[in-house]
Order: C-alpha cells, then structure tokens, then sequence
C-alpha cells in the first residue's frame, strides 16, 4: 500500500489566529511641536490582510516606519 502524505492546506483554508502578529497601542510621534501621529492604535492578527488609507500628512509612511524599526514612537508601544 503506497504511503500517504499529507498536504498542506491552502493559505485562505488555515484557521485564523487570535494571536496578534502586530500591536500598536497609543503611540504617539512628535517633530518638535507637531505631531506625525497622536494616540494611535492598531492591532493585526496571524493570517490578516490590512491597509492603511489616509490623506497625505496624516501617519501611514510614519506609522509603517515605526513598525519596520526605523523610528520610535515618543510615547506608546
């Protein structure tokens, strides 16, 4: 009898986690007196799509710099 192997399921087929892969909680980032981001917070979890919408000057490219690690917040986590 030939031997099983198992496969493995498809991206969209895995169960979700609840684990969250990133967090952001209250962060704020200052340039002086101006604020790039105030208070923001957000969460995504293992095997989640997300998107940042926004109009210029309002964080995205401020917001994805912190969470590459090539800023830090000036408060938050």
């Amino acid at each position: 009898m030939p031997e099983q192997t198992q496969t493995e399921r498809p991206q969209s087929d895995r169960p979700q986690s609840d684990r969250p892969m990133i967090e952001i909680r209250n962060v704020t980032r200052s340039y002086g007196a101006f604020k790039a981001l105030d208070d923001a917070s957000l969460t995504i979890k293992e095997g989640e799509f997300f998107s940042l919408l926004g109009p210029s000057g309002c964080g995205k490219t401020t917001l994805l710099r912190m969470i590459a690690g090539f800023d830090n917040p000036t408060s938050g986590s």
